[in-house]
């Protein structure tokens, strides 16, 4: 818990200064993060067979290209979208089918989308607004923390047990509840008013996040991990801290862009 603490207080210290500055420091860093999160990826053998070096690099220059090629205040558009897939998949022709199959190329292209589109909408989100970049990071930071808290002293009904055996209902609960009223908090001081949509959203947010991690554990117990790395230590790597965050930030535009 000591070392869980101390790490977590040091990424804090970095992530919020970063956040604050923003601008191309911010995006610097969110390219930096992708990288750390692609090779996290690329080391899941038994998600896919060992991968050829050319086809890593050209998954490492599209995670890139998608986080930080249209840089500004746009979402990536389809043109950037299917740079991954062209690059990806044209590589299996060239190769032996038990060196480099579609499947693989399917997996990799999947995951570089995935990880480039979060790291990028980070980067749009910070430079729209950066309230309410802090609004959903709030919402699964509280959530998966009352989560973990609430789980460890009075969880007994086991969530997912086959997925995560340290989750349970009562945690769930308890992280929805705590995540909905403090983000709704940071959302009517730094955002908008109080209404009903943006409670309903943030709820929905809240339950999404959770179902986020609940996602990558599966990948995990499917690879037979405890962590993606160990770049911080007592919490994992990179993808073991933006689980659920990943999963909020698509939910949220989602969202914006349909509701």
């Amino acid at each position: 818990m000591k070392v869980r603490t101390i790490s977590a207080i040091i990424a804090l210290l970095i992530f919020i200064p970063l956040i604050w500055v923003g601008g191309y420091i911010f995006a610097g860093a969110m390219g930096i993060l992708s990288v750390l999160a692609y090779k996290e990826i690329i080391d899941l053998k038994k998600s896919h067979q060992e991968l050829p070096n050319v086809v890593k690099v050209l998954g490492l220059i599209s995670t890139v290209y998608l986080v930080l090629g249209n840089y500004g205040t746009d979402m990536i558009n389809y043109g950037h979208i299917l740079v991954p897939i062209f690059l990806l998949l044209l590589p299996t022709i060239f190769y032996k089918k038990d060196r480099y199959q579609t499947k693989d190329a399917f997996y990799l292209a999947g995951a570089v989308i995935l990880i480039g589109l979060f790291f990028n909408l980070l980067i749009v989100i910070r430079n729209v607004n950066v309230n309410i970049l802090i609004y959903l990071l709030c919402i699964t930071i509280v959530t998966d923390t009352f989560a973990f808290l609430i789980g460890m002293l009075i969880g007994k009904h086991k969530m997912s047990p086959n997925i995560s055996p340290l989750k349970s209902w009562e945690g769930a609960i308890g992280g929805l509840i705590a995540g909905v009223v403090i983000s709704m908090l940071v959302y009517v001081n730094l955002i908008a008013p109080f209404s009903f949509y943006n409670l309903i959203m943030t709820i929905v947010l809240s339950i999404v996040g959770q179902m986020g991690d609940l996602v990558f554990s599966k990948i995990k117990r499917e690879n037979g991990i405890k962590d993606f790395s160990n770049i911080m230590p007592g919490h994992g790597g990179i993808l073991d801290r933006v689980d659920s965050i990943i999963f909020v930030i698509f939910a949220y535009m989602i969202i914006i862009n349909l509701f």
